[in-house]
């Protein structure tokens, strides 16, 4: 988290200016002139001096000058310190609060769709590229295993996990397995693993099954202690993303060259990239608290040209997090109070199932 933006450096008309320039190019998304300012605002300030005070905060860092154009726009600091020490927060509308809690109840009972559904419902109500990272599989508790013949020589291990999450792995096998004793080898492999994390039972299945060896005319210990990182292991990095609002991101002004728009295709479909971008902004918040990454601020090179508002929720025990990805020119407010709010309802649609 980047330190708090000392705004005792600022005056209170400094600090009032900042944040409607800040404001004001947010949702013009173009350079904010003085007489701009003066004109849409009730300050009780001349265009001259406003125009003074603006020249100040650039002098300062806080804004910047483009081109030749008489307006300004933030920088990176300029936003920290909106974010930091001017942004008020808010809530959803009624509205949309309603659509986002009758979506999630239509969903609770299939976690995975509901996931996806977070995705497009970030993407579609901030106009931003919404994404939501499920949980790491290693820190989850095992409910329960089930193996599934497919055939006469491939079989299907269900790991079903706290909170609804789901894990499945195909292996193939030398010769078909008696139902019966598929059902017994199940029903042992359940009592010995079922209420540890995946990463506890990988590190110690062995020990767990030392004794079943002879006893097992199935073969499926044997099998799981050979494939046990494959199956006790994180899902791959693909499968851990959903995302939405592609369409969206694309339309903003910040996009619409073809540098920028390559850029950002890149970094969506870095994955891995991606996920360490949404599990850093994350790390150190509580559940259902926002953090923002603003340009610079991302570890990511592929990132730093965009800000990440990403927060934390839980299901079953283990921690995913959702997230707003756009250009710097971001409605914060907006973000924050969507990322939250659907951090909140996750966290609420676990408990509640």
């Amino acid at each position: 988290m980047p330190a708090m933006p000392n705004t005792h450096d600022l005056n209170a008309r400094e600090q009032q200016i900042l944040r409607l320039v800040v404001e004001s190019f947010v949702s013009t998304a173009g350079p904010v002139g003085s007489r701009f300012l003066a004109k849409r605002y009730p300050l009780g300030l001349s265009a001259a001096s406003i125009r003074n005070t603006m020249s100040d905060l650039e002098d300062q860092g806080y804004l910047d000058h483009p081109y030749t154009s008489a307006g300004r726009v933030p920088t990176e600091l300029g936003y920290r310190t909106f974010v930091d020490a001017l942004m008020e927060s808010m809530r959803l509308p009624p509205t949309e609060a309603a659509i986002l809690k009758q979506k999630f109840d239509a969903f609770s009972q299939d976690t995975e769709a509901l996931l996806r559904e977070s995705s497009k419902l970030l993407g579609h109500l901030s106009n931003l590229l919404g994404v939501v990272l499920t949980p790491r599989l290693s820190t989850g508790t095992l409910e329960r295993l089930d193996i599934v013949p497919l055939s006469s020589d491939r079989v299907m291990f269900v790991l079903s996990i706290a909170g609804g999450l789901v894990k499945t792995v195909l292996f193939e096998v030398d010769a078909t397995v008696r139902r019966s004793d598929l059902h017994h080898i199940v029903a042992v492999l359940n009592e010995r693993l079922a209420g540890f994390t995946l990463k506890e039972i990988r590190r110690t299945y062995a020990d767990r099954v030392r004794d079943l060896g002879d006893a097992d005319p199935t073969g499926m210990v044997q099998l799981v202690l050979h494939a046990s990182d494959r199956l006790f292991s994180e899902a791959s990095q693909k499968r851990r993303v959903s995302y939405s609002g592609t369409q969206y991101l694309v339309a903003q002004p910040e996009f619409r060259d073809p540098d920028g728009m390559r850029n950002l295709i890149e970094f969506i479909e870095d994955e891995a990239g991606l996920v360490q971008v949404l599990e850093t902004g994350a790390d150190t918040t509580e559940t259902q608290q926002a953090t923002i990454a603003i340009g610079q601020e991302n570890d990511a090179a592929k990132a730093q040209n965009y800000s990440v508002v990403t927060a934390r929720y839980q299901i079953g025990g283990t921690v995913g997090t959702v997230g707003l990805i756009g250009p710097t020119r971001m409605d914060y407010q907006r973000a924050v109070a969507l990322v939250e709010g659907v951090a909140a309802l996750l966290d609420d649609a676990q408990a509640s199932s």
